[in-house]
């Protein structure tokens, strides 16, 4: 699995195919297909381990002076597993059209990270760190899930379009733009926190 993975992420899964991997491991082609039927397969098995480590979710807030430090370490964790599986997120779309299991798994990822960034901002708004309106705090978990499923795709875009692109700080940029999201909603000693925080990123 390992060295299917290195390959669709280095290559794009389109580019990736059973011949490949095979010739990769010096094996045979049907020695892989022994274990594997087809490339969805090997796929779903990867997704599968995905799942299991994009199942995370910000500690609870017990000290809001804390709080952007537990969001920097939660954001930073998320985008790492993304990265390491980031064949996924940039042939998404087709990806999830192809395959209606990974399609219902995802959607539970989703739905997963959206609560746990409701549950997150509920308690920042209960520690008088943040002012934000049930609406406000829902219309802010969807942005975020935005930029964090789509990252990728954007940076791809910008090193097609020539644009001066350096992959190292790929989960850095995305990092920072989401917490430039979050921001304007925070007052006070963690606002300024953040604002510290974010400081010490060159975008």
């Amino acid at each position: 699995m390992r060295v299917s993975l290195e390959l669709f992420n280095a290559h794009g899964e389109a580019n990736v195919t059973t011949g490949h991997i095979a010739d990769e491991l010096n094996i045979s082609p049907g020695n892989l297909y022994y274990h594997f039927r087809n490339k969805d397969e090997i796929i779903q098995h990867l997704f599968a381990d995905f799942e299991k480590l994009i199942d995370i979710a910000p500690g609870e807030i017990t000290d809001a002076a804390m709080a952007m430090e537990d969001l920097w370490l939660y954001l930073h964790m998320m985008f790492e597993r993304i990265w390491q599986y980031r064949f996924l997120y940039r042939n998404l779309d087709d990806l999830l059209s192809r395959d209606q299991k990974l399609r219902s798994h995802f959607n539970i990822i989703l739905t997963h990270k959206r609560d746990a960034v409701r549950v997150m901002c509920d308690s920042l708004v209960g520690a008088n760190a943040m002012r934000a309106s049930e609406a406000e705090i829902a219309a802010l978990a969807e942005n975020i899930l935005v930029v964090a499923t789509y990252w990728l795709n954007y940076e791809n875009l910008k090193h097609r379009a020539g644009i001066q692109n350096d992959p190292e700080r790929h989960l850095t940029r995305g990092v920072y733009h989401v917490m430039a999201l979050v921001s304007p909603f925070l007052e006070g000693d963690v606002k300024a926190h953040l604002a510290h925080l974010m400081q010490s990123y060159e975008i």
